[in-house]
């Protein structure tokens, strides 16, 4: 035999080796996908009865103990309710007050009352710090003197005084210009701020 044949013949088992190799590997392939289709199948029933045996259980607590039953849902409830309260986006505009500023005596700032829309409103000053007059304005004649102060006025802190518990609730301010310079009173720090 010469060499040519040889080769051929090697070749040949070894291309027949190959093809009963590729068909047992067929074969067990075949068995695998049969066995995760089965298992798959069953999965899918049992899913189906324990769902159908969950749904019937609840409503047979229904009429063994309507109590219980009618909490659960009840508790359901309150669930989803405080979760749609607590909820909401992050795009909210925050809420924002009166910015407090750290009010030095014998330092410049501004009147700014942050609980008025209109710029003519005006800054009413008490002769005493807390008086409550300060936030009575029915009294239309004491509109006239240095009581009632424009919003913007520049004023100077002559002195700071607590109040209700809280440290320097109220100024005594000086109005630096207008007609009532070098004229004041008293006023909450609220209505005070930086220029």
């Amino acid at each position: 035999m010469s060499n040519d044949e040889n080769t051929n013949k090697e070749a040949e088992s070894i291309k027949s080796e190959i093809e009963e190799v590729v068909e047992k590997v067929e074969e067990k392939a075949e068995e695998v996908v049969e066995k995760v289709e089965e298992a798959v199948s069953e999965a899918a029933e049992s899913a189906e009865k324990a769902g159908g045996n969950a749904v019937a259980s609840i409503l047979s607590l229904k009429d063994k103990n309507p109590k219980v039953f009618y909490g659960g849902i009840a508790g359901l409830v309150l669930l989803i309710l405080i979760a749609m309260m607590m909820g909401g986006g992050s795009n909210k505009p925050a809420i924002t007050g009166p910015s407090l500023t750290n009010i030095e005596v014998g330092k410049s700032y501004i009147l700014k009352s942050p609980n008025s829309y209109s710029q003519d409103s005006t800054v009413r000053l008490a002769s005493v710090p807390g008086s409550m007059a300060a936030y009575d304005d029915t009294e239309k004649d004491d509109r006239e003197g240095c009581l009632h102060l424009p919003q913007g006025t520049p004023v100077t802190v002559k002195d700071l005084t607590d109040a209700f518990g809280k440290k320097n609730a109220f100024a005594k301010v000086v109005a630096e210009s207008g007609e009532c310079k070098g004229r004041g009173g008293w006023t909450s720090v609220i209505n005070i701020q930086a220029k």
